[in-house]
């Protein structure tokens, strides 16, 4: 088993996915002496055996230093746990959090970069403390699985108000996506089949189809005027057990940009 610590180190684009400070209810914290004494448990017992030491961030990180400070507040609680203990942890796990592209133009972490700086910090920290350096693990699964993916949505409804705004509804929301609701996450959004520039545009509140006025997946988006009927049920019918919706007529992908940037970004 590994041991998830906190390291104190602040990372992340919104306090609700700093995941590496105190105060967490994931992790044991450094600082107080409650990871060392969580090792210390873990080691007093035969059925467990303790190879390392896992930390997490936070989520969106776009540069390498809060990873190398990390690095350094892990290597000491190695150090302490072979001065105290007489083990060296074989492992180490530094999580992941690696920032993707939402909009044009958003940062990325760099994985050549991060892979390159991480590895030969650790191996000057570990070499500073005596210890043999541990294997390393990353987990960039967001890195992976987000740039390969597209969330389409159909306009169910559109609303125009009096002063001038215009609401596009569609089949989805904060169910499927809380990250606009809960940390004002962007996204970019297209009418599929329309290529890019194509065509007039106005203004649109891309909103999501539960009953909270924070659903809305992507405030003032530049989007088609027309998308879709003007129509939709947003309950059941008396007398009816289900909703079934009016047919719609477009469709929207909220889409990642590619590494190049060259297209819209999402999901």
């Amino acid at each position: 088993m590994l041991v998830r610590v906190l390291p104190g180190v602040a990372a992340g684009h919104h306090r609700a996915v700093r995941t590496g400070v105190d105060g967490q209810k994931f992790g044991f914290s450094i600082a107080t002496g409650e990871a060392a004494e969580a090792v210390r448990r873990i080691l007093g017992r035969p059925d467990l055996r303790l190879t390392g030491l896992h930390c997490h961030l936070g989520s969106q990180i776009t540069d390498t230093a809060p990873y190398l400070a990390a690095v350094d507040r892990l290597v000491e609680l190695l150090a302490l746990i072979r001065d105290r203990h007489s083990v060296e942890l074989p492992e180490l796990d530094l999580g992941g959090g690696h920032a993707v592209r939402y909009l044009p133009g958003d940062p990325e972490l760099d994985p050549g970069r991060f892979a390159a700086d991480t590895t030969a910090h650790l191996a000057a920290r570990c070499a500073e403390h005596g210890l043999a350096v541990p294997r390393l693990t990353v987990e960039p699964g967001r890195a992976i699985a987000a740039p390969a993916a597209v969330a389409v949505y159909r306009v169910l409804s559109v609303k125009h108000t009096a002063d001038g705004r215009a609401f596009a509804a569609v089949d989805g929301g904060m169910s499927d996506n809380p990250r606009p609701a809960l940390y004002g996450s962007a996204y970019t959004v297209r009418a599929v089949g329309r290529a890019e520039g194509a065509g007039p545009t106005r203004p649109f509140d891309v909103v999501g189809c539960h009953c909270e006025a924070g659903d809305v997946l992507a405030g003032t988006r530049r989007c088609p005027p027309t998308c879709g009927p003007a129509t939709c049920w947003p309950c059941p019918p008396p007398g009816r057990t289900s909703c079934r919706w009016p047919p719609a007529t477009t469709w929207w992908a909220a889409r990642r940009s590619p590494r190049s940037g060259t297209a819209g970004s999402g999901c």
